[in-house]
């Protein structure tokens, strides 16, 4: 049994392969700038009574899907458009919801600001005055709604089986099929094959809830400096959206997954030479918030990741009304999340951002008596979806149960677990 207790994300910064690697100078800066991705519509709320069809689909030998990995890295890629915006190749399923936070490759379109809302306020630089949103993501909102149903029901909830996959067979064989040489090892809490100094590809596989991977070869990368120079302008053409897709459809199919039970979507940004692309597993017509990934240059995969461990049934769970679920987003047990800013923040191009002005002195005293600032957001509520949402538990396994997104006036969306207080532990470990 593991019993490595540490935080999941803790684990895996242990256990990176680039641990200690150096970024070269506006590496972040650039990593912040092509953050986007999909963008959904909203969706009627589920009938909560209605029979669900659950088909897993049958697992395909990871030899009988490797070839066609091979001959994607092998051949040459169509050249795309420079885009900020996504390009959603498969849609139809609702888009996902997240309890801890922005989904992953939650963004919006046409270069507008990512779609993340912490606490009160964006981060200004140290001493920046002027620089706040409205708390719409922080807890001093005053939610309001009418004509939401007041029927509960029951909806299927779902669990990562991590441990049935861990072995040292499933991990050679994912590292046969991106070209990893060396055989797994398990130690400080994740599988590993490969160098683990950046020299050459590597592949890792946490021992976490959803047995995450993440694989990378920096030969592929256009920001690796050749001739042992320590700074280089990256070059080379940008794939075409279909070139990235196919590269992580045929990824998720050499794991003997049917990539059809996938959503893909693909975007690059301005002045890119590499283009991404992520694929939600959909279940129940809901995708679901833990997303694959690659990155894809011109010679072939640069980066990816993913989740090895399969999803299985627990059956179905109590579910409390759209009314009560409401009045959970007032309640501190239920911190709701905000998932989505409001329309005129997510529209707001970058570079349509106040500019920090550095002040020339500090504010002046505050006068006896004076009012304490205390901004408290009118958030309407005119939407209800019923979807799903993974959940990480103490142990480290991690749950995919029934949540609610709320949709306010302004375009935000919130969201808050569905699941009745009766299957809810609300006890501290």
């Amino acid at each position: 049994m593991n019993d490595d207790q540490r935080d999941p994300m803790e684990r895996l910064r242990a256990a990176d392969p680039a641990a200690g690697v150096e970024a070269r100078d506006g590496f972040a800066d650039e990593v912040v700038a092509r953050a986007a991705a999909e963008t959904g519509g909203s969706a009627p709320v589920a009938d909560l009574t209605a029979e669900r069809a659950r088909r897993r689909p049958a697992r395909m030998p990871v030899a009988a899907a490797a070839a066609a990995l091979v001959v994607v890295g092998a051949v040459g890629y169509g050249i795309g458009s420079a885009t900020a915006g996504p390009a959603v190749l498969a849609g139809g399923a609702a888009p996902p919801i997240s309890l801890q936070g922005p989904p992953e490759g939650a963004a919006t379109e046409g270069g507008a600001m990512p779609e993340i809302a912490t606490g009160d306020r964006m981060m200004p630089e140290p001493g920046a005055q002027g620089m706040s949103w409205p708390s719409w993501g922080g807890g001093r909102n005053s939610f309001s709604a009418s004509g939401l149903s007041t029927s509960g029901g029951t909806a299927a909830a779902y669990g990562y089986d991590a441990r049935a996959a861990s072995d040292a067979d499933t991990v050679a064989a994912l590292a046969g099929v991106l070209g990893v040489e060396g055989t797994p090892e398990l130690a400080d809490g994740s599988w590993s094959v490969g160098p683990k100094d950046g020299t050459g590809p590597a592949l890792g596989v946490s021992l976490d809830g959803t047995l995450g991977f993440w694989y990378s070869d920096p030969a592929n990368s256009p920001w690796q400096c050749g001739d042992g120079a320590e700074t280089c302008e990256p070059a080379g053409e940008i794939p075409s959206e279909q070139a990235a897709i196919d590269a992580l459809r045929s990824l998720i199919e050499s794991t003997g997954r049917d990539a059809a039970a996938f959503e893909f979507a693909s975007e690059t940004w301005e002045g890119a030479v590499t283009r991404t692309a992520q694929a939600w597993p959909v279940v129940d017509g809901q995708r679901i918030d833990q997303a694959w990934g690659v990155e894809l240059s011109d010679r072939g995969i640069v980066s990816a990741s993913g989740m090895l461990a399969d999803l299985v049934e627990l059956g179905d769970y109590p579910v409390v009304s759209e009314q009560e679920a409401f009045e959970r987003l007032s309640d501190p047990r239920f911190a709701s999340t905000m998932i989505a800013l409001p329309a005129e923040a997510r529209d707001l191009p970058v570079t349509d951002m106040p500019e920090w002005v550095p002040p020339t002195e500090p504010p002046a005293a505050p006068e006896p008596g004076v009012a304490v600032s205390w901004p408290v957001n009118d958030v309407e509520i005119v939407e209800a979806r019923l979807g799903l949402a993974s959940q990480w538990q103490p142990d480290g396994s991690v749950l995919v149960v029934p949540a609610y997104e709320f949709t306010d006036a302004d375009g935000g969306t919130w969201s808050v677990i569905a699941v009745a207080e009766s299957s809810l532990d609300f006890s501290v470990e």
